[in-house]
């Protein structure tokens, strides 16, 4: 079968590491030119060298996703590079503390909140003004397993990705006429850098992690990142307003 992304142009916020960085490498794969974002500029280049090391195509951009100006830059800058945006995934993210409800600060709320939902608006916000000129795209959100359901100490952050799922399927609705996809994947547990440093200090956590897996393991970022550069193809032509868990199957329990 061809490549899915075979001359289109995509985009992947927090493409510096984990499943951003996977979808990055995957679009480029799959024959996009990849516009890689990321808030850590030594770590968008890394990704940067990846795929140029495999021979694809891309650029590295420095921004932080909660700050409109910076965002505006971002979409101008891949428009002005490529002449247009065909797919967006809007990754960037942060998991915050785990605080109960009545002990969270102000200041951590409000950080996880914008980053996590504000900075999807935002990248959205942008990112719909160039489909609607150029008359077609396609939006995934990265969500959580926690945005399907709660977790204790994780409110901001459960706050959070339960509103990724309802901006994505307002979005979904508002332009499905205009020839714009929008849809959510929530990831369940999966072996990103994050994972990995927490993993290092409570090595004793992973057993239980897994055992609450109806699949009995976490996922590889790569397998998260099939699914997500799935429904940024026209392969997933009829498919928007769909929040799409791929977490072996977490939220079924």
């Amino acid at each position: 079968m061809p490549p899915l992304l075979t001359g289109k142009v995509g985009l992947v916020t927090g493409a510096g590491s984990g499943i951003g960085q996977a979808t990055a490498l995957t679009m480029a794969r799959e024959g996009a030119s990849v516009v890689i974002a990321d808030r850590d500029e030594s770590a968008g280049a890394a990704t940067f060298e990846m795929i140029t090391g495999q021979g694809g195509r891309g650029l590295t951009i420095t921004v932080d996703t909660a700050q409109a100006r910076g965002v505006e830059g971002l979409i101008r800058q891949a428009v002005e590079s490529y002449g247009r945006l065909d797919c967006a995934v809007n990754n960037a993210a942060i998991r915050g503390p785990v605080v109960l409800t009545a002990e969270y600060t102000e200041e951590n709320w409000d950080r996880i909140v914008s980053t996590n939902l504000k900075g999807v608006w935002l990248c959205m916000k942008f990112q719909i003004g160039q489909m609607l000129r150029q008359g077609s795209g396609a939006i995934v959100n990265i969500a959580s397993n926690f945005g399907l359901v709660g977790s204790p100490g994780r409110s901001a952050y459960c706050v959070s990705k339960h509103g990724v799922i309802g901006l994505t399927k307002a979005a979904a609705l508002e332009y499905a006429r205009q020839n714009i996809r929008v849809n959510a994947v929530c990831p369940g547990p999966t072996r990103t850098p994050f994972m990995e440093s927490v993993l290092r200090e409570q090595p004793e956590i992973l057993p239980a992690i897994e055992a609450a897996q109806p699949s009995g393991r976490v996922a590889r970022s790569s397998e998260i990142a099939e699914a997500i550069v799935w429904l940024c193809s026209e392969r997933a032509s009829f498919v928007t307003g769909a929040t799409l868990p791929v977490d072996g199957g977490f939220v079924a329990q």
